[in-house]
């Protein structure tokens, strides 16, 4: 297996050698050339040149246009070079094709005809960093004829086969091999419909493409475009391409800037979601997704998976976890499948792994539907999972339910039983999953990229859409950061707790929070029934709907330390989402605590939680890596986007210093 690491820069590596300057080439006449070797390799044409795209060195990058021409049929040469004074380094170079510009007037008898059409077909490359050539201008179009069938030799293509010849044991015939790597594309273009373009009768051994990403006909490209594009607008910007030994393309990880700050912030607890890969869609999509301070979804970073397999599973696993630094998150949620369980366990051994409960209950139509007495099993189930505040509960429902329908061998109802202290909610009430599970049977979820993908989504649809959907998700973000800072929320209770609340929360979570006060008052008969020292145990009733519009009055029991003023209830609402539940509220006012204590008010909910400093004395940040420099830079950032926004004077101030910061870090990179 061959890992290919692309967070740094991308690299093309070519067989052919750089023909040279080209500056004192002349009019670069071409020749007619056949191909003699009477044998052609189905093969796709190298990448377009792409603004963006960037080289280890000149040569590369000169190889690299001189082979795309060769493919298009025509010729290159350096039309213009610009130096350094100092040093005489070459730092900036045009590329055109041998027919731009016009030759100078001969005055000779008999003048070569002009060849030269004025072609304005040429690229532009600039070092950067002093170590880097990358693509600054393109320009495509000709003004003459280019045509790969016209089998036409120019000059700058003579060395393309003095490369091949120094190669070959001289027996063998003259075969022009180009090797272009998308980061390693050739590899791509081999798998992109699944089978290489080298035959059997090479000796080359044919690889299971089973196992591979299937692309069709321009995703390779779409994906190769997407990452230069990427890489050249987010520098943060983090991939990696996994392949095979023999060539083709087994999976691929990225996440941009945002993502990876975002995970500085939102580490608790994230989901991996493979309903793509479980659905068998043709995109084979994983997404990497946390829960921001709104309870909205925010993408921590995704990929494309060439085999649902535990192998696949550790590799994109390790690669998101190299991308954020190592840093593990507390709670890992997935759909019930024993590739990814253990893969989990390899890779996050210190990590909480949960199953997605409204995955498995999804699955139950699926899996049950077929049942003679199916609704009758699906509300037993239903009450059984939803409805147990103890154990016990739900250990004598389950057992009723099974029992009564004579499902004692039914495997999948098996499995899910054996698994329950990874998905029933009444095992999990000590875990904190920042409202990433539904715990009550009418919530839902959505997928992250929910509209964006489909059955028949293909790679080129998906990195076409990817950008839309995340501005639209961070547009949603950004707005609700502005309602929850500018806005008053609207209090419908006389309750101090709404008061204090108000004041802390983002609007969303606010929301949620006051459903909760506005609940207290369908509480009922609190009252205490133990006490052992300073910690005493109540019971409050409480008036519930359950099938249509019918109530029925259930009992919660809330543990109350007087000392530290320390609550729990047994629903567990504070660590499914974050939040006190009515009942926890019920029990502070019965005891006279007018504020809920600071505990349990998270700052991850807090409207201005993003504008703060990422935790400097915490071991697991790095302040020299790029999460905290991202995460430091954008809450510094924030009050100008801010300010700027408050009237058309201060936006063009701000636009305008904005637009000198820019020049300045152009000047350093021009340097």
């Amino acid at each position: 297996m061959e890992e290919v690491c692309l967070n740094s820069e991308p690299v093309f590596d070519m067989v052919d050698e750089y023909e040279g300057d080209g500056e004192g080439e002349g009019d670069c006449s071409a020749v007619e050339h056949d191909d003699e070797t009477g044998s052609k390799h189905s093969k796709k044409e190298p990448p377009l040149p792409t603004i963006g795209l960037e080289f280890d060195s000149f040569d590369e990058a000169y190889d690299f246009y001189n082979i795309y021409a060769k493919e298009q049929g025509f010729g290159i040469r350096v039309s213009n070079s610009w130096f350094r004074t100092k040093k005489k380094e070459r730092y900036r170079a045009k590329l055109s094709c041998s027919s731009a510009g016009f030759k100078k007037k001969s005055e000779a008898n008999n003048p070569r005809p002009e060849t030269r059409t004025g072609c304005p077909a040429m690229v532009v490359i600039r070092l950067v960093d002093s170590k880097r050539w990358r693509i600054v201008e393109v320009e495509l179009e000709h003004n003459h004829q280019v045509s790969p069938q016209i089998k036409r030799f120019y000059k700058s293509h003579k060395k393309m086969i003095l490369a091949a010849r120094k190669a070959r044991p001289p027996t063998e015939p003259v075969t022009e091999i180009h090797t272009i790597k998308l980061y390693r594309t050739a590899a791509m273009d081999a798998v992109s419909n699944g089978f290489s373009n080298v035959s059997e009768r090479e000796g080359i051994h044919q690889p299971d493409h089973s196992k591979h990403l299937e692309l069709k006909e321009g995703d390779a490209y779409a994906v190769y475009n997407f990452f230069c594009r990427m890489k050249l607008t987010n520098p943060n910007f983090f991939y990696l391409m996994d392949f095979d030994d023999d060539g083709p393309l087994k999976n691929v990880f990225w996440a941009d800037a945002r993502s990876r700050a975002a995970y500085g912030y939102f580490s608790d607890t994230v989901a991996i979601d493979t309903t793509c890969l479980t659905n068998k869609y043709e995109l084979p999509l994983i997404s990497f997704v946390g829960v921001n301070h709104h309870g909205q979804s925010v993408l921590l970073g995704c990929g494309f998976l060439g085999h649902k397999s535990v192998e696949y599973f550790v590799w994109i696993f390790r690669a998101w976890l190299k991308c954020m630094l190592g840093h593990q998150p507390q709670v890992i949620v997935t759909d019930q499948c024993k590739s990814l369980q253990i893969a989990v366990s390899e890779v996050f051994p210190k990590a909480r792994h949960c199953f997605c409960l409204w995955y498995i209950m999804q699955r139950v139509p699926e899996k049950l539907g077929g049942l003679r007495g199916f609704e009758e099993i699906k509300r037993q189930l239903n009450k059984a999972v939803y409805n147990s505040l103890k154990i016990i509960e739900f250990e004598t429902s389950w057992t009723e339910m099974i029992k009564k329908h004579g499902l004692g061998d039914n495997k999948w109802l098996q499995t899910l039983y054996e698994e329950r202290k990874q998905w029933v909610p009444v095992y999990l009430k000590d875990t904190f999953f920042a409202g990433m599970i539904p715990i009550r049977e009418n919530e839902s979820l959505n997928a992250f990229f929910d509209g964006y993908v489909h059955k028949h989504t293909s790679f080129k649809e998906f990195v076409d859409k990817y950008d839309l959907a995340l501005y639209r998700k961070h547009l949603k973000e950004a707005t609700a950061d502005v309602q929850s800072k500018n806005s008053s929320f609207e209090l419908k209770t006389r309750c101090n707790f709404e008061v204090q609340l108000s004041k802390a929360y983002t609007k969303e979570i606010f929301d949620k929070f006051q459903s909760e006060v506005e609940g207290m008052y369908s509480c009922f008969n609190t009252r205490q029934v133990t006490a052992n020292g300073p910690i005493i145990t109540y019971i409050v009733k409480e008036r519930v709907e359950i099938e249509g519009n019918e109530k029925e009055v259930r009992s919660y029991e809330v543990l109350f330390e007087t000392n530290q003023v320390d609550i729990r209830c047994i629903c567990s609402l504070f660590n499914y989402k974050g939040y006190l539940c009515r009942h926890a509220l019920n029990v502070l006012n019965y005891n006279g605590v007018e504020e809920v204590p600071s505990r349990y008010i998270l700052r991850r909910w807090c409207k201005d939680f993003k504008f703060q400093h990422v935790d400097l004395g915490s071991t697991d940040i790095d302040v020299y890596g790029p999460v905290y420099r991202q995460s430091h830079f954008h809450n510094c950032a924030v009050p100008i986007v801010e300010g700027g926004a408050q009237s058309e004077e201060q936006y063009k101030i701000a636009l305008h210093e904005l637009q000198e910061l820019l020049n300045k870090f152009n000047l350093v990179d021009d340097s």
